[in-house]
């Protein structure tokens, strides 16, 4: 499949893609690309129009390339002959999974001056609660859309629940958020508040760790939206959703190598008695430590009953950092879910699992020690 031969003026092409094929340095993340892309020229009938669609629109072709890759790494085969959902999956033993991945995509999307903002000047402008709202909302709506497609609420759609290889099978969305630079900088937060009706965590004044419940969020005329879709049945036809704002444009950067500067947030956990096995290396709060002349970590630790969590954010060379291609995915299960998903098969070390325990009334979100939580790429040019 070719994806980089431009089928279109320039004028008309994303600004990401003119990037790829005019700039020589980003020739490693073309065959990093290129590698996610392969199997998928044999989907049916749907070649060109892929093609068509990366080189216009990029993120979300983009999006399904990353998962493309995803899936084979976790061991799954794909049956492309399959025209919807996006993937048809089988497992190692025989499980068979459809998932449909989608984006949260911006207006400006294709606006090449969109993509020259200083991510850090916007982030000071823009208070994070619009972003937060502003974010929900279109992730909530997008996770609606699909779902009319499952059902067939949507009469422009022949509906998925209806064809031979989706019945009785678990169908998942997969969905990564582009609608704003300070996407990539979010984490989980939005998605947590659209599944489990959750705020992103917050010190008491006990010194507790606790996140507030959200019932709903307000679009700007006044209409409220309810959050919390896996807490109740009302979105019982979904089985999952596999979430990420690492699956991007940065994830090419990173397994290319090419020269450029990161700055990676992984989530770190001992147990308290593990933790104080090593006084003279381990302490409470912040610290900061010099690897390199390029490479500095910055180091959070709190204590929460008789575990210690917390954080390691880095700031280094792409030659010095390791991430896995699923680094930084997150999957959350319904536990309302009609066709409930195999909590085995997308359970690694590098993706963090979430649920919602409805006898508790809370959520369970695993994290396993060095997940990856948030990773932004600086290139000379600041992609």
């Amino acid at each position: 499949m070719d994806l980089f031969t431009p089928r279109f003026k320039e004028k008309a092409l994303h600004p990401y893609f003119v990037r790829l094929i005019k700039e020589s340095k980003y020739a490693p993340v073309r065959e990093v690309i290129a590698e996610w892309a392969k199997g998928m020229e044999h989907r049916k009938g749907e070649m060109i129009k892929f093609i068509d669609e990366f080189q216009l629109s990029f993120n979300s072709s983009l999006w399904e390339l990353y998962l493309n890759k995803a899936f084979k790494d976790l061991g799954f085969e794909i049956d492309y002959s399959k025209e919807s959902p996006d993937f048809c999956l089988t497992s190692k033993n025989g499980q068979v999974i459809n998932v449909e991945a989608v984006t949260t995509n911006n207006a400006q999307n294709r606006d090449k001056a969109y993509y020259e903002r200083d991510v850090v000047s916007e982030s000071s402008q823009q208070e994070m609660g619009e972003f937060l709202d502003e974010a929900t909302i279109k992730l909530l709506g997008v996770i609606r859309d699909k779902k009319k497609l499952f059902t067939g609420e949507d009469p422009k759609e022949h509906p998925y629940s209806s064809l031979e290889h989706v019945k009785k099978k678990p169908f998942v969305i997969a969905v990564a958020p582009f609608d704003n630079h300070l996407s990539f900088t979010q984490n989980n937060m939005a998605i947590n508040r659209v599944l489990f009706g959750i705020n992103p965590p917050r010190q008491n004044h006990f010194g507790e760790i606790i996140q507030d419940k959200v019932q709903y969020v307000e679009k700007k005329n006044g209409t409220k939206l309810d959050l919390g879709i896996f807490t109740n049945d009302s979105y019982k036809e979904i089985s999952a959703v596999i979430f990420s704002t690492t699956g991007m444009f940065g994830k090419a950067i990173v397994e290319s190598k090419i020269d450029a500067m990161i700055r990676a947030t992984k989530y770190r956990q001992f147990s308290l008695k593990q933790f104080r096995a090593n006084k003279r290396k381990n302490t409470l709060g912040k610290s900061e430590k010099r690897i390199s002349a390029t490479h500095d970590i910055i180091s959070l630790r709190y204590a929460i009953g008789d575990i210690v969590g917390g954080s390691d954010m880095h700031f280094c060379h792409t030659s010095e950092w390791r991430e896995s291609h699923v680094d930084g995915l997150h999957v959350y299960y319904n536990p309302f879910a009609e066709v409930p998903l195999d909590r085995k098969l997308l359970n690694t070390m590098q993706i963090t699992q979430n649920s919602y325990d409805t006898k508790a009334n809370h959520s369970i979100q695993i994290h396993h020690d060095g997940c990856l939580v948030s990773r932004q790429v600086y290139t000379n040019d600041e992609q």
